[in-house]
């Protein structure tokens, strides 16, 4: 953690101010007020994401732009289609094409704004995709992590088209969906497994693991699996389990929303817990990712929403209760870590 506070934030900070300026360039004022909106609201995803970086501090100049501009592109395609102008599944696809583009160098670029009326953006978004491709350009092991990048980037992507569509057709065009890839997650319902498709930190850990030149296929499948579902499961659920309130008002899907009870959810969430912390023990470094684990449950049960909310605060001492390195993790490190970033 000290490597976090005083080299990666620090570096997040600068990466994400210049993207804000180019931000503040974009011609098109929806566009712009939403590039905007996704670094001033969401910037706490991309010093989450750092903490990838403090594992090899000798490649933080290629693994901190690279995840910065990455998790700006997903944060920036949310807003548009959170707050959309456009109900257009094609046209969410269209959008985040650019995710998978950006993961892949070999692939060619596409205007992303094709299906929606706003289109100006003075290059921002194809300039994040160069961004990212160009960092991937210097990752030794990259060929041997990127096709289990390529699975995980497709599975979000899918998930940010179905999951903004009209809301009477979501619900069944995500059970289909599931239903195609019950395989990749067995012991989970579909609202957990649309959960883990939306996380970046399986991403993430393979952007590590290919700043290595010794990464094989073989090791790199297994971080994949080691990370999806369970630990990719945990992080997104922690997500939509503290804006039960938010999401409510916003009419927004919130995959919390699908248990019949506290309860249930409760034990849920703990046998995710449980299987995350079991999945990450065959990886190298097993404590990093146990780190992240507690980091997870720390920070996100640490956030202010959590007060305002009485349910979710009987949830949030009920999950802290069953794990005593997780009330460690919390008391020493999420509220000074809030109070500073």
């Amino acid at each position: 953690m000290s490597r976090v506070y005083k080299y990666l934030l620090p570096d997040v900070r600068s990466e994400l101010g210049e993207w804000k300026r180019r931000a503040e360039a974009i011609p098109d004022p929806e566009l712009r007020r939403q590039a905007l909106a996704s670094i001033e609201t969401k910037e706490f995803h991309c010093q989450g994401g750092s903490v990838y970086a403090a594992a090899n501090l000798e490649m933080r100049h290629i693994l901190i732009p690279l995840i910065v501009a990455f998790q700006t592109i997903s944060d920036y395609l949310d807003n548009l289609c959170d707050r959309s102008t456009s109900m257009d599944a094609d046209d969410f696809r269209r959008l985040h094409q650019s995710m998978l583009d950006a993961v892949d160098p070999d692939a060619s670029l596409h205007d992303y704004y094709e299906l929606r009326d706003e289109k100006e953006d003075g290059g921002y978004l194809h300039r994040l995709v160069a961004t990212c491709r160009k960092c991937i350009g210097d990752l030794p092991g990259y060929e041997a992590a990127k096709p289990q990048i390529l699975i995980l980037v497709k599975l979000y992507t899918d998930l940010q088209v179905y999951k903004h569509i009209k809301p009477e057709l979501r619900e069944d065009v995500l059970l289909h969906w599931h239903s195609e890839y019950a395989d990749l997650a067995p012991d989970l319902s579909w609202n957990e497994f649309a959960a883990a498709t939306g996380s970046t930190l399986g991403v993430f850990m393979l952007f590590l693991a290919a700043s290595s030149k010794n990464l094989d296929p073989a090791s790199a499948e297994m971080i994949r699996h080691a990370y999806f579902p369970y630990v990719c499961g945990l992080h997104i659920m922690l997500d939509y389990l503290i804006d039960q309130d938010e999401d409510r008002i916003g009419g927004d899907l919130n995959f919390c929303n699908y248990y019949d009870s506290s309860e249930q959810m409760v034990d849920r969430i703990s046998f995710i817990v449980q299987s995350a912390r079991q999945d990450v023990r065959v990886l190298p470094s097993s404590s990093f990712h146990r780190m992240i684990i507690e980091g997870l449950l720390a920070l996100y049960l640490s956030d202010p929403k959590v007060s305002e909310q009485q349910e979710i605060r009987s949830v949030s001492r009920r999950l802290m209760k069953k794990s005593p390195l997780t009330r460690l993790f919390f008391f020493v490190n999420s509220r000074w870590i809030r109070k500073h970033i």
